[in-house]
């Protein structure tokens, strides 16, 4: 499980350095940029459930 979650980190700064080369063309494909976010997302929603399962909930 924490080999995932950093594989899938990985792949999210991976996707912010493309978003960041996609935005930088003089004519960025829109489709393309919003497919990237929508998987950046994706990625940030499964991470945040991975950390979630491996961090015991701690009853104060």
């Amino acid at each position: 499980m924490a080999s995932r979650l950093v594989r899938l980190r990985m792949e999210h700064r991976d996707l912010d350095s493309a978003i960041e080369a996609l935005r930088a063309l003089a004519a960025p494909d829109q489709l393309q940029l919003a497919r990237l976010k929508k998987r950046k997302l994706l990625l940030r929603d499964e991470i945040a459930q991975l950390e979630d399962a491996l961090i015991p909930d701690i009853i104060a």
